[in-house]
């Protein structure tokens, strides 16, 4: 029998404000459902109203959570909803930045470069604006903790969805940097994951789940929660001399040669 995600045992997170990106279903949503378990508050965003609205009621509603509806490389949007965050939970303490996209598959000498661009503008930049605008808004003052959601993909060759791989290995870059740069009061990690069974990844698995499965040690695919734990630990003081690390999240896959 393979291991399951684990259930939460405390509160690590009480009285903790969290924003998370990209929330509205899949890891991002998964991330926000451990951060509630665990006493935080969280402001969600993605592109959606109504499915941020469905997120925020199976959160438990306006008192565990608030959503605002944009684009993550929307600087407007990012300063709305920071100040969603301080205005309505009184801080901003955690910041999660899981949005994402990789609208381009295929070899990289036929890629457009206007969809390059947008992996980049959505999976990097906007990833710095957003802890730019927290920092500026509360972490400069306050201090706390941001995680990055990266992927294995970034770690290695990834034939098929090089671009998105690549810009996972500038967020782990940035990560990285930003540790360094916010240090001591702001702590910044992240975390890799390979296949987690959401609507994002579906084309890597639909159809295909148990062999796709069979090359993980683990001999399963991921699901939100195995994230969502492991963030959380991430955003938390059991994490406290953590900072600027990628934690592979993978089912043991990459020491296969997998991806």
């Amino acid at each position: 029998m393979t291991a399951t995600p684990s259930e939460p045992t405390g509160r690590r997170l009480e009285g903790k404000v969290a924003l998370v990106t990209g929330a509205s279903r899949g890891i991002g949503l998964g991330i926000a459902e451990r951060v509630v378990a665990e006493g935080g508050r969280v402001v969600l965003t993605a592109r959606k109203q109504e499915a941020l609205d469905e997120a925020v009621s199976a959160l438990g509603g306006a008192d565990h959570a608030v959503a605002v509806a944009g684009k993550a490389d929307d600087a407007e949007h990012r300063a709305a909803a920071v100040a969603t965050a301080v205005d309505t939970f009184g801080s901003l303490d955690l910041l999660v930045n899981n949005a994402g996209i990789n609208p381009a598959y295929g070899p990289l000498v036929e890629l457009d470069l206007d969809a390059a661009r947008k992996i980049l503008e959505v999976n990097v930049v906007a990833a710095l604006g957003w802890t730019q605008a927290a920092h500026a808004a509360w972490m400069g003052e306050h201090g706390g903790s941001v995680v990055n959601v990266a992927s294995v993909a970034g770690t290695k060759p990834a034939p098929g969805i090089s671009m998105y791989g690549a810009s996972k290995a500038a967020l782990v870059s940035l990560t990285e940097s930003l540790a360094v740069e916010l240090g001591p009061t702001v702590r910044v990690n992240a975390v890799a994951p390979a296949v987690v069974k959401t609507q994002f990844a579906r084309a890597l698995y639909e159809g295909r789940e148990e062999q796709v499965a069979a090359q993980y040690p683990l001999k399963r695919l991921g699901v939100p929660e195995d994230i969502g734990s492991v963030v959380a630990f991430l955003l938390s003081d059991d994490a406290g001399w953590l900072t600027g690390q990628t934690l592979v999240v993978d089912g043991g896959v990459t020491l296969t040669g997998g991806v």
